[in-house]
């Protein structure tokens, strides 16, 4: 017996008799189960749209007897709309908004290797809010004893989350030789180190491969290049802006190109994507996957309108 297709819930009001028996096993046609005694029992359905199931219930004696029925049921669940929980739409002009961004500084020594060409800094020139967009810029300098300076944003300690849809709405340099990342890191990095930490990349790029857009997750098993990710081609990936997106459950996680899914993890308790992860946003230079950078490099920038994350 169906309650409340009217109202779009899901909900769905189940009655089930039987002589003699002392037991009643739903199988709501989803995968779940539920037990009862009375035969009468109330199951919520959260699939969006009009899904038709086929509902069985067992009704047990005590003397072990068993009689079994089946039913279609058609719920119409409405699609409740995602709740923002936290963005930085990079309005306010200067330095990015320091309650919600710290800086790594320093080269590849520092730990993040992978070759990399540039120094990391937080100076203006490498990083700034503007016209309402946040402007990431590598630089061609010799400084600290590197050939080039760059900005790598994080925001460990200040944000972090498990679970939910991350949009970042960006336009990337064409220059070969850059190397514009934005990404997700497990809080527990500190302790866990990495890849046990897991790593969700959400959009990369090389200036060598313009408009080809990497997606990649890496954990043990999958670290290096050995990631496991796939790639969207687009077009105007540095003069346009474009969404990159993740959708993470404890189910999936899904990668995604202006609402294109171009890669699909099956999430489980096997690997560490079910804990805090915190944001990264970077511009490197040649190193390990940037590949060599064109002499003729002077600069060129990782702009973001903005990035938010939904519930």
């Amino acid at each position: 017996r169906r309650s409340s297709d009217l109202d779009s819930s899901g909900s769905v009001s189940f009655t089930a008799t039987a002589d003699n028996a002392v037991s009643y096993i739903y199988e709501f046609g989803n995968g779940d189960t539920k037990t009862v005694t009375s035969g009468v029992t109330t199951y919520q359905y959260k699939l969006a749209g009009s899904t038709t199931y086929t509902v069985t219930v067992s009704a047990t004696s005590s003397s072990g007897l068993s009689i079994k029925k089946s039913v279609q049921v058609t719920v119409n669940v409405k699609a409740v709309p995602p709740t923002l929980v936290w963005s930085d739409e990079f309005n306010a002009d200067g330095a990015p908004d320091s309650t919600k961004w710290g800086y790594d500084l320093g080269n590849g020594s520092n730990g993040w290797g992978n070759s990399e060409l540039e120094y990391y800094t937080n100076k203006p020139e490498n990083v700034i809010v503007q016209n309402g967009v946040l402007k990431i810029t590598a630089i061609k300098e010799s400084y600290n004893g590197s050939a080039y300076t760059s900005a790598r944003l994080l925001s460990k300690d200040k944000y972090a989350f498990t679970y939910g849809k991350v949009e970042v709405r960006a336009k990337l340099p064409a220059r070969v030789g850059t190397w514009p990342a934005i990404w997700m890191l497990g809080s527990n990095i500190d302790a866990a180190g990495w890849p046990g930490c897991g790593e969700m990349d959400i959009m990369e790029h090389r200036g060598s491969e313009l408009n080809k857009i990497f997606g990649t997750l890496h954990y043990p098993g999958h670290s290096g290049s050995n990631g496991d990710g796939g790639t969207e081609v687009i077009s105007n990936a540095s003069t346009e802006f474009h969404t990159y997106s993740l959708e993470w459950s404890p189910s999936s996680i899904k990668i995604s190109v202006d609402s294109t899914i171009y890669h699909t993890v099956i999430n489980s308790g096997s690997i560490p994507f079910n804990h805090d992860f915190f944001f990264i946003m970077n511009v490197a230079m040649g190193g390990g996957f940037g590949g060599n950078v064109d002499p003729a490099f002077t600069n060129d920038s990782l702009v973001v309108d903005y990035i938010r994350v939904y519930k």
